[in-house]
């Protein structure tokens, strides 16, 4: 299922947009092929008789259950569960009927954790968890190409801070004078100190 364009702004850049990585599907895929394999095997093993035929069926509404509980539906939460990545925020969305989303701003975004199993390092995939203000924790399983995706929220929180001048070092202001130096302030008391006149005594002390 596409994710819907009309949710972005006029000026927002979609930079990189995922579902969770493709081991989700290898489990109800498998359940699905078993099933099919197991009313073929029963359709060939019993005989063409009444209780054969009421065997194939049980079987068959067996499989059939178990196929959509156990394979199509986690298929289904798959493809409707969207990382996106745009150059201003992050968009979570999942839900086959129900649709739920959520936004995490950049600017916002505090902190971000990468955790990868063994199986995770062996597949590239890992667990991104991302905190913002407010204690607001966003989780991303089975994100695809973890490292890289970890790497790429690093950019684009960077990007945005320059962008919105944040932590920029204030220039001084062009009509404020330098301060003089120690030498320079020596230099001046001395040129004020009054000169002695030709034959004038210092007062002793």
């Amino acid at each position: 299922m596409a994710f819907p364009d009309e949710i972005l702004t006029d000026e927002e850049e979609v930079v990189l947009h995922l579902h969770p990585h493709a081991r989700a599907a290898i489990g109800p895929i498998l359940v699905l092929l078993a099933g099919l394999a197991a009313v073929i095997l029963v359709w060939v093993m019993l005989p063409p008789t009444t209780g054969g035929l009421i065997g194939v069926l049980i079987v068959a509404a067996i499989a059939l259950f178990t196929g959509l509980t156990r394979g199509v539906w986690p298929l289904l939460v798959w493809r409707t569960t969207h990382y996106v990545f745009t150059d201003e925020r992050i968009l979570l969305q999942d839900g086959v009927i129900a649709r739920a989303r959520r936004d995490l701003p950049l600017n916002r975004v505090n902190d971000h954790a990468l955790r990868q199993t063994l199986l995770d390092r062996m597949l590239g995939s890992g667990t991104l968890k991302i905190d913002s203000i407010g204690e607001q924790v966003a989780v991303l399983t089975s994100v695809p190409g973890a490292h890289r995706v970890q790497t790429l929220l690093y950019q684009l929180i960077e990007t945005d801070r320059e962008l919105r001048g944040d932590g920029d070092d204030e220039e001084p202001a062009e009509d404020e004078a330098p301060q003089p130096t120690a030498r320079q302030r020596g230099a001046e008391r001395r040129s004020l100190s009054p000169t002695p006149r030709p034959g004038s005594r210092r007062p002793r002390r």
